[in-house]
């Protein structure tokens, strides 16, 4: 018989603006790699941030518009529109700059998260991605961002073994997930709503379970939407840059140089 996962941390994570960030390479991202970074954005009609053209290196972003639409555009010239529900994924590889606006006059609310990448796609050629809201997979109470859920898969390929849920439940509802072999790391974050767990209640907060295979029950205490996180554990050092994560120096240096050569394109452009 499987064991209950306890919860070996807790947050409310640390709010600036309209963003709250929940895991940070330096900090959680050490236990839940490869998920190194969760931003959640929140923020009323007309508020939402905009985010101008910024580098990455050795890394995948996930975007996950709950409420709003969202405008990209990457250094490579592709733009591109996700509607709310969507998915919008790129991988940085050795270095891609990109930019994104919101589109829609609603209040805002999504995720962002990266993944680091491993040494076979770190410094991949970089490319994007987009998920029209009918295109990402559903079960039941589960929406599946990436990886796979019974029998559904996203569209989105990656070279990490991670699954990514968005659950919502309706007041009084119990729900019971087994993950799938050698999915060691798991953490949920409550975006709404009151949820029970390994035998607490959070609201508004990341939980970070201990390590293992064991089974998670959750119980809505009140109507609520979490999302949760699952993966083979990322093996490999987490070297840090000030928009990259990579698994060496070497790759560090390879993906900055990359990245500035871009810049200087871009302002050469205009665009910087």
């Amino acid at each position: 018989m499987s064991t209950l996962r306890p919860i070996t941390t807790r947050s409310a994570g640390h709010r600036h603006g309209p963003i709250t960030r929940l895991i940070s390479p330096g900090a959680q991202g050490a236990l839940t790699k490869p998920f190194v970074f969760l931003d959640y954005v929140e923020a009323p009609a007309g508020a939402g941030p905009r985010f101008g053209f910024h580098p990455h290196s050795g890394i995948a972003t996930l975007t996950f518009p709950l409420t709003f639409d969202v405008e990209h555009e990457a250094s490579t010239g592709q733009v591109d529109a996700v509607q709310r529900g969507g998915l919008e994924w790129v991988l940085a590889g050795e270095g891609v700059w990109h930019r994104g606006r919101v589109t829609s006059t609603e209040p805002v609310a999504g995720f962002q998260l990266w993944l680091s990448m491993p040494p076979s796609h770190e410094l991949a050629e970089p490319h994007t991605r987009f998920i029209q809201p009918d295109e990402v997979p559903k079960a039941g109470p589960v929406t599946l961002l990436l990886g796979s859920h019974g029998h559904v898969a996203s569209p989105l390929q990656t070279p990490l073994d991670v699954t990514l849920l968005w659950v919502e439940l309706a007041a009084g509802q119990t729900w019971h997930y087994t993950p799938q072999v050698g999915q060691h790391v798991a953490w949920c974050f409550t975006q709404r709503g009151d949820v029970e767990v390994s035998g607490e209640r959070l609201n508004r907060e990341l939980a970070i379970f201990e390590e293992g295979e064991g089974a998670l029950n959750f119980h809505a205490v009140t109507q609520c939407a979490f999302m949760l996180g699952l993966a083979v554990k990322h093996s490999n050092d987490l070297v840090l840059g000030t928009h990259s994560v990579h698994t060496s120096e070497q790759s560090l240096m390879a993906g900055q140089r990359r990245i500035a050569q871009i810049g200087e394109a871009l302002r050469a452009s205009g665009k910087l």
